[in-house]
């Protein structure tokens, strides 16, 4: 029986601190782990890192096509543009050019032009 009363009178001093170090493990493990801990932060900040990134990305692109627009509208019509995708687009060579080929165009293309070449000269 005296061992017993031993033991509650003990097990009173050591319950308080162990349940207080076991709530603070707890919440110590969900601020880290947890939906909204340290870890999903720092995964959330990546996140936002690789879509600005992206954002980035296409904008420049964006930009780009744009300034390629822009040449193209009626009040400032750069024509050796015009005529790259003339020739590119429709196959059209003027008649008193010469055609030298790089074998890097579409065959339909070079068959084309090839014919538009060898009729000016």
């Amino acid at each position: 029986m005296a061992l017993m009363n031993e033991l509650k009178r003990r097990a009173r001093h050591v319950v308080g601190p162990v349940l207080g170090c076991l709530l603070v493990g707890y919440f110590s493990y969900h601020a880290i782990e947890g939906d909204r801990g340290v870890r999903a932060y720092f995964k959330l900040d990546r996140d936002i890192a690789e879509a600005q990134a992206t954002k980035d990305g296409v904008s420049a692109q964006r930009a780009a096509l744009e300034a390629r627009v822009a040449m193209l509208s009626p009040g400032s019509l750069d024509t050796d543009l015009l005529e790259e995708r003339a020739r590119i687009v429709l196959g059209f060579v003027p008649e008193d050019s010469l055609v030298v080929s790089t074998g890097q165009a579409p065959s339909s293309l070079l068959v084309g032009l090839t014919m538009v070449s060898a009729r000016v000269q």
